[in-house]
């Protein structure tokens, strides 16, 4: 968990949930995997049981303690709708997010079904949290694509959203972004690190344009995303939706925030 990311997109992450397995083309070359399994069996650090699931409860309350509003990236090293993480548990994080509506949380799954099934039934009190950014992960057609007709699905979702990253294959440019409120796009990076071509991107990119949706291009990638870095035909792409965060509360009600959730 960090409260400074380097995740061009958003301020901080908060991982009440670690781990996770691999579903789909788009996690073959997982960067949190990769990170966490180097520590497997190291006594005492975050990832000695490598990237085993588990949930993270001490780290439930983080954002009630942030003075500051952010954007958390939910999970960043796991998957809040992981078919191995309970309801219950999905609802506590539900329930920090409402309370701490201070900050603009960005939900990022490829478990895209359940998420629908969960917040159109058991957890759709939570569905329509302004602050609550639901979205999906979109790598290629087979696995990428039938995730936003599922994201389209959840009731009274108020900014659906779509990181399409790593984006392997050429999506085309025929794609609806019916009720979609914001598109981040990014190639692969790190070792293995599979092509990315413009073209496809300037496709995603008007496709966005004519569909009114704001587009945010994270990078190129490649082994050394450094180098290659993230401008687009000599633009840097940094569209975000218009959201704004409500104003942090005080200390006080901050600690009033924490003793409820905790009594609970």
């Amino acid at each position: 968990m960090s409260d400074n990311s380097t995740i061009e997109w958003t301020d901080a992450t908060w991982n009440p949930v670690r781990g996770c397995n691999k579903v789909s083309p788009g996690c073959k070359n997982c960067y949190a995997e990769r990170f966490a399994e180097r520590f497997r069996g190291v006594k005492g650090h975050a990832f000695e049981q490598g990237f085993d699931l588990r949930m993270v409860p001490e780290k439930l309350t983080a954002p009630l303690k942030w003075s500051k509003s952010k954007k958390i990236f939910v999970n960043s090293v796991s998957d809040l709708f992981h078919e191995g993480v309970p309801e219950d548990y999905i609802r506590q994080v539900c329930e920090v997010m409402r309370m701490a509506d201070w900050h603009t949380y960005q939900v990022l799954t490829k478990r895209s079904e359940r998420m629908r099934d969960l917040l159109n039934g058991p957890l759709s009190e939570f569905a329509g949290l302004e602050h609550v950014w639901w979205g999906v992960s979109v790598e290629d057609k087979r696995f990428g694509l039938p995730r936003i007709a599922h994201l389209r699905q959840v009731r009274g979702a108020k900014m659906p959203w779509l990181s399409i990253e790593p984006l392997l294959e050429d999506l085309g440019g025929r794609f609806s972004l019916k009720g979609i409120g914001w598109v981040v796009v990014g190639g692969e990076s790190g070792p293995g690190a599979r092509p990315i071509e413009a073209d496809w991107v300037r496709r995603i990119q008007a496709l966005c344009h004519d569909q009114g949706v704001p587009f945010f291009f994270k990078q190129w990638g490649g082994v050394f995303k450094k180098k290659t870095g993230r401008e687009l035909d000599g633009e840097t792409c940094d569209d975000y939706p218009d959201a704004k965060a409500n104003d942090p509360p005080n200390r006080r009600i901050r600690l009033k925030l924490l003793d409820d959730f905790e009594a609970q």
